[in-house]
């Protein structure tokens, strides 16, 4: 039988009217029209479909609606937009650590959510706390390194992650930026 249930997503009061079980992913995508979170596995193994729910980074693909009632949800799009980008958001541009996009999602919240209870993370933190988080491409460098100047960013507004003492050229010195050279895009220390 379904059930109207009120939450809270990105600062708004909403109610929707479903399933209490249904996935609380199948709502925020099909019913409010958010596609930040992405069905990866349904399972909330690969974190794809992560949101952060009273603070805390969540698999919303595992979460039924009626979990989700009354309480906060933030989706991607409750961080930033595409002209002004959460410095998180902005961090992992900068850091170019998307390659299909497919995980940035959870990467992001998952990120968003360490870097609100702990500002300024090692970088054996961010592992641990994006090691939930699935990257089929391979991108796992420019990630880290995009939460770890994303902390620096929140901490220091104006600062540049270069003064950071993890900081590492996110591009080689010697590599041709138009790609004649492979697009090489490794860490120079590699």
């Amino acid at each position: 039988m379904e059930k109207t249930i009120a939450l809270r997503v990105n600062g708004r009061a909403v109610s929707v009217t479903a399933m209490a079980d249904t996935p609380l992913l199948y709502i925020l995508r099909n019913d409010l029209a958010l596609n930040g979170p992405k069905y990866g596995c349904g399972l909330g193994e690969c974190g794809a479909c992560t949101v952060i729910l009273d603070g805390v980074a969540a698999r919303s693909c595992v979460i039924p609606l009626a979990g989700a009632e009354g309480r906060e949800v933030v989706t991607l799009e409750g961080l930033g937009s595409s002209t002004a980008p959460h410095p998180v958001q902005q961090a992992f541009i900068d850091e170019q650590a998307a390659q299909c996009g497919y995980c940035m999602n959870g990467m992001i919240m998952t990120a968003k959510a360490l870097l609100d209870r702990n500002p300024t993370p090692t970088m054996d933190e961010v592992r641990r706390a994006l090691s939930g988080n699935l990257c089929r491409c391979g991108t796992h460098v420019e990630i880290l390194r995009a939460v770890m100047r994303a902390a620096r960013l929140l901490s220091s507004p104006g600062a540049q992650y270069d003064d950071h003492p993890d900081a590492q050229p996110a591009v080689r010195a010697d590599a041709d930026p138009c790609g004649a050279d492979g697009g090489d895009r490794r860490p120079a220390d590699r």
